[in-house]
């Protein structure tokens, strides 16, 4: 079995960044303001995490906003690497986006709902650098825009990858026992993980030892 890159999300300190980078992770998903979920931490912080970490481990801003000027402003307070779009933002603010800040890769995050899931990730795959399958549910009344815990439809997840040709992360609800199964079922340029390798809301070394041993 190939071994995909590994991102570790909601990393809340320097120490959580520098553990997960010690056992192989080579992104780092770093929160900011939601409407639900786990792992949301300020932007001050943000950008001191993201300031610590070493090429060539990439920083993923996970940002809420939806307004092209809102993401951009959200971007220049933490300065990192990638920005993760974890709601829908309008077609033409990607060039926007990506005139604006010409060095941030754009991630957008499909939440893996339907038919109507795989259309909009295959459509989306035209403007961003990779897109990221997750299990929340943006129409809730209170957004679940992830770190839901939950697996999705994984046969929706690898029609997804068949059909773009960027890549494709694939989260929600991953562990060190159904990981393999992910991997081999989806194909995944990277997997992301938040609550199964963390104890009491803290990275939990021994689970992320235990997760990077099941992949090799």
């Amino acid at each position: 079995m190939y071994r995909p890159r590994v991102k570790i999300c909601c990393i809340s300190s320097k120490e959580e960044a520098k553990m997960a980078i010690k056992y192989g992770a080579s992104a780092l998903g770093l929160v900011g303001h939601m409407p639900s979920g786990p792992g949301i931490i300020d932007d001050a912080l943000i950008g001191q995490i993201a300031m610590s970490v070493p090429p060539p481990i990439a920083t993923f801003l996970l940002t809420s906003e939806t307004k092209v000027d809102d993401i951009i402003r959200h971007y220049k307070k933490v300065n990192t690497t990638t920005i993760q779009i974890v709601d829908t933002i309008d077609k033409n603010d990607y060039q926007t986006l990506r005139s604006e800040l010409p060095h941030v890769k754009l991630v957008q995050v499909i939440h893996v709902i339907d038919d109507k899931s795989v259309k909009e990730a295959i459509e989306i795959s035209n403007y961003v650098d990779a897109i990221l399958l997750d299990s929340g549910n943006p129409n809730l009344a209170i957004k679940e825009l992830g770190g839901t815990g939950r697996t999705h439809n994984w046969d929706l997840s690898k029609t997804i990858r068949a059909s773009i040709s960027i890549p494709v992360f694939l989260a929600g609800g991953l562990n060190k026992d159904n990981i393999k199964q992910a991997i081999a079922h989806v194909e995944p340029f990277g997997v992301d993980l938040c609550s199964s390798v963390r104890t009491n809301g803290k990275l939990d070394e021994s689970k992320l030892r235990a997760f990077f041993e099941e992949i090799g």
